[in-house]
């Protein structure tokens, strides 16, 4: 199936890429996680099987990411939510199956809660929810913090590849959107996959976040031996079929 591609300019000058194959809805909509892109393992997965399969699907960069315009250290979580919320709002019409990866499924779930009518299905890969508070600000040891808070930002040594940048804004930015400490009122269905040998998000974090979704169809799926990308072929594999079958009438 083909897939065509754009710019979407956001209406501040800055233009978001996207790219889209139509198909049988519900549409998947993939959103990818912090300094990842649409280009990825995961994503370009998804998009096989979903062109395989006859199902529409949108894949897009944040600002700041990949192909898209702005600067990687002026992103907030709020920011790449409005990203994520106007490509859905302006490319889309139909029902959708949010799947985020990493920040990615903490943007899903934001995005589904201020789109509820939408949304037919969240699938969270290694979902990070909350992470600014409790994997970055909570992780530094007191003279990172007033760095921090002293310099506007902080870079911060990352194992695939140079250091990222963690601003102030997006520290504080973050705690608008946090989600951890209450009941989610989200009701539609919900898979959780999450690799136990993740070394960035524990695997705690699913089961953490599947009490606190209200809904009752909410599923979490470990792998022992997964680590955080969880882009391997049989996780790969495994992804793609709890994507799509989000899209038949069972669920299953």
């Amino acid at each position: 199936m083909q897939e065509a591609s754009g710019r979407l300019d956001r209406g501040d000058g800055v233009a978001l890429a996207w790219a889209r194959q139509d198909g049988d809805g519900p549409a998947v909509v993939f959103l990818p996680g912090f300094a990842s892109d649409m280009r990825g393992a995961k994503a370009s997965a998804l998009a096989a099987a979903c062109a395989a399969a006859g199902r529409a699907m949108l894949r897009f960069d944040y600002s700041g990411h990949g192909e898209s315009g702005g600067a990687f250290g002026d992103g907030t979580i709020g920011g790449w939510l409005a990203d994520a919320l106007a490509v859905i709002d302006r490319l889309t019409a139909e029902p959708l199956v949010l799947v985020g990866s990493s920040m990615g499924g903490w943007i899903a779930l934001l995005a589904a809660l201020a789109r509820p009518g939408r949304v037919a299905g969240l699938v969270g890969i290694a979902a990070a929810p909350d992470f600014t508070e409790t994997l970055m600000w909570e992780a530094m040891a007191p003279p990172e913090r007033a760095a921090l808070m002293r310099d506007g930002f902080l870079d911060v040594p990352s194992q695939y590849g140079a250091p990222t940048r963690v601003t102030r804004t997006l520290i504080e930015e973050g705690r608008r959107h946090l989600l951890l400490g209450g009941a989610i009122p989200l009701h539609c269905p919900v898979r959780l996959l999450h690799g136990q040998r993740d070394p960035d998000v524990p695997w705690e974090t699913a089961l953490h976040l599947a009490d606190r979704l209200q809904g009752s169809d909410v599923r979490v799926l470990l792998l022992k031996d997964g680590d955080h990308r969880l882009s391997r072929p049989a996780d790969l594999a495994l992804l793609c079929r709890t994507v799509l079958a989000l899209g038949r009438e069972d669920g299953a």
